[in-house]
């Protein structure tokens, strides 16, 4: 039972890296103008608010689909983090005239 929770929580807990949330962002920002360009556009064309919400609701729902979700593109550049204690705790801190360790 511990192996199957830890592997749905492998696959919900979202790792991306750095580059991949600037990704997303750029996806976001792109999805959501652009459907609501469209949306406006449609909505004044075709004079009907109802239409120009849902199209708004489509680009918002597609948006969330492709950012929301950890797709493995967003996690291509992983960083390589130090592992624990390896750096040098303290080194040459002063506080107060007292050197801490």
């Amino acid at each position: 039972m511990d192996g199957m929770l830890t592997v749905i929580q492998d696959t919900l807990e979202g790792q991306i890296d750095f580059e991949g949330q600037k990704t997303a962002e750029n996806i976001t920002t792109a999805v959501l103008a652009g459907a609501g360009l469209v949306a406006l556009m449609v909505g004044y064309i075709q004079q009907d608010i109802r239409l120009t919400l849902w199209i708004g609701l489509g680009g918002t729902a597609l948006a969330f689909l492709m950012v929301v979700p950890p797709w493995p593109a967003y996690n291509e550049l992983p960083e390589k983090w130090l592992p624990v204690g390896s750096g040098m705790a303290g080194a040459g801190i002063e506080v107060d005239g007292q050197k801490i360790n």
